[in-house]
This record gives structure tokens, C-alpha cells and sequence, in this order.
């Protein structure tokens, strides 16, 4: 598996040869392809080879593109990640409902247990404490929308009580760009493992093709938080910042690795869970000490 997440910003061809992206611009640059993670193309002055892109999904390598406005606004994936799919896909369609509820609420656990850990280390006690009792509460599939209510609470304090996810800004533009980094990780993982991302456990909009990812992806969401918040305002860097996420120390299954590496164990591990019928298999990322 890569480690290097290239992001490519001004007009240039981008091709393969000899097991290498070639880069040509006002220089020609050579990136080992086995040692790429992720591939964001910035700019849409940007022409890539039909043989390149065969490869990159070969070697299961994301690729994202980004817009006229640099933002993150789709993604490549293989159509199938293991020679079974068709089985998966079936297998996908029949979890029960009873796991999948069950499946949700540990997500939402730990999703608002991440946010208390966000509001602590920014000295908001009280409201910390708040979310420690929503996290106690949740429900199977979440039926009393206890993710609901902790939202509210986390991000009138991040964002003050007159700002909002949907106000734009700074702030929620490095957020919206880690959250589709995130995003497109547990994507990966989901097509490598044979299974298909718009077949959601709780996320079921007929529009989203992402429905299964954005239901994984919602406890690394405050992982997210916690870079976007280190970035100073107007910092010309933050998307490059915001992407090289996925290189995080993290703790999984009790090891140091990083972030991606454990996406990919934390993906399996909820896969298992609803295959087997057991929400005791998931391992989910969790951050080391240093870093709150």
C-alpha cells in the first residue's frame, strides 16, 4: 500500500511508463506509482491517458477530482474490487435489519464520543458532558437521533451559535475537503472488500452513490475536526494540509499505524460485523494520546 497523497494544481499531462506517473509540466516529474496512496487532481487543466487511469485502479489507488473551485467533486473507483462481487452484492442486500441497527448505534457511539473528546480538549466541559449522556442514550439505529442532537451541541460550539455547517467559510471549507478525503478512503476499502458503496445500513438516498461509505465514515469525522480547527484562517495551504490526513498517527486494534491503514481494518471490521451478525467485530480508529 502507498503512503504518498499527490495532489496535482497547475496545467499539465499526466500519464504512465515504467511503472511511474509521469508528470509534464513546465518540468517532468517521476512518482513511483507503487508508493501513491491517493491521486487529487486540483486543477481542471489537467489531461490524463485512459492506460493511466486502467493503472491506478489496478493498484487500488484513489483518485479524486476536484472542480473549477478546487473543491473535492468526484472520485474513480474500480467496478469490481474481488472476483466474487456478484456473492457480496448479495450477501449486502440480505443483512438483516436487526444487525444493521445495531451496527448504527455503535457508529453513532463512537462518533459522539470522538466529538466529546474535541470539546474537551478545547475546554468545553459542559457541553462535553452533554454529549457523554447522548452517547449513553443512543438507541439501536439511532431511533431517538441522538447524532441529531450532539451535532447541535458540537457545532454551535466550533462555530459559534450564529454559524452553521451550510454558512460556508474557511472552517467549513477545510472541513468539507478532509470529510471528501475521508470519504473516498472508506470508498476504496469498500469496493476492495467486493461490496457496493450505494447499498447504505442507515444512509439511503437514492441520490448518493456513497450511502454505505458515508455511514463508515461518520465516527472519523471529528478526526477531521481536530486538523481543521489547527489551520490558521486563510492559510493558502490547508487543502494539502486537510489531505495528508490519511498519513495521521492512529491507534488500531491496540497498534500505531496510520490513518488510511486503519480505515482499511476499521471497514473489514464492520463488514464482518453485519456478514456475521456480531457488532462485537468492529475495531474502530482511535487517537493517540499526543494528539489530543
Amino acid at each position: 500500500m502507498g503512503f504518498r497523497v499527490v495532489v496535482i494544481k497547475s496545467r499539465c499531462k499526466l500519464e504512465v511508463r515504467l511503472n511511474s506517473l509521469i508528470i509534464r509540466g513546465e518540468q517532468e516529474k517521476h512518482i513511483f506509482i507503487d508508493e501513491i496512496n491517493t491521486l487529487i487532481i486540483q486543477s481542471t487543466a489537467v489531461s490524463l491517458t485512459a492506460a493511466l487511469l486502467c493503472e491506478l485502479m489496478r493498484r487500488n489507488i484513489k483518485v479524486i477530482f476536484c472542480d473549477e473551485k478546487c473543491n473535492p467533486c468526484s472520485e474513480l473507483l474500480p467496478y469490481y474490487g474481488t472476483v466474487n462481487t456478484s456473492k457480496k452484492y448479495k450477501a449486502q442486500s440480505a443483512w438483516n435489519d436487526y444487525i444493521k441497527s445495531e451496527v448504527w448505534q455503535k457508529i453513532v457511539r463512537r462518533k459522539i464520543l470522538a466529538q466529546m473528546s474535541v470539546l474537551l480538549s478545547y475546554g468545553y466541559a459542559q457541553q462535553a458532558q452533554m454529549l457523554s449522556a447522548y452517547a449513553e442514550e443512543v438507541q439501536p439505529d439511532d431511533a431517538s437521533n441522538r447524532e441529531g442532537h450532539a451535532a447541535k451541541v458540537y457545532f454551535n460550539c466550533l462555530l459559534g451559535g450564529n454559524n452553521s455547517r451550510r454558512l460556508g467559510g474557511f472552517l467549513n471549507g477545510c472541513l468539507n475537503y478532509g470529510y471528501a478525503v475521508v470519504l473516498s478512503a472508506c470508498n476504496r476499502e469498500i469496493v476492495a472488500c467486493g461490496y457496493c458503496t450505494q447499498l447504505g445500513i442507515h444512509h439511503k438516498n437514492e441520490f448518493n452513490d456513497f450511502n454505505f461509505g458515508c455511514d463508515i465514515m461518520e465516527p472519523l469525522r471529528p478526526l477531521v475536526d481536530r486538523r481543521a480547527l489547527l489551520i490558521e484562517d486563510g492559510d493558502g495551504d490547508f487543502k494539502r494540509k486537510m489531505a495528508d490526513i490519511l498519513n495521521m498517527d492512529i491507534i488500531s486494534g491496540g497498534k500505531r499505524t496510520t490513518l488510511d491503514v486503519a480505515i482499511r481494518d476499521y471497514v473489514r471490521s464492520v463488514i464482518a460485523a453485519l456478514n456475521e451478525g456480531d457488532s462485537s467485530h468492529m475495531i474502530f480508529p482511535e487517537e493517540e494520546m499526543n494528539e489530543l
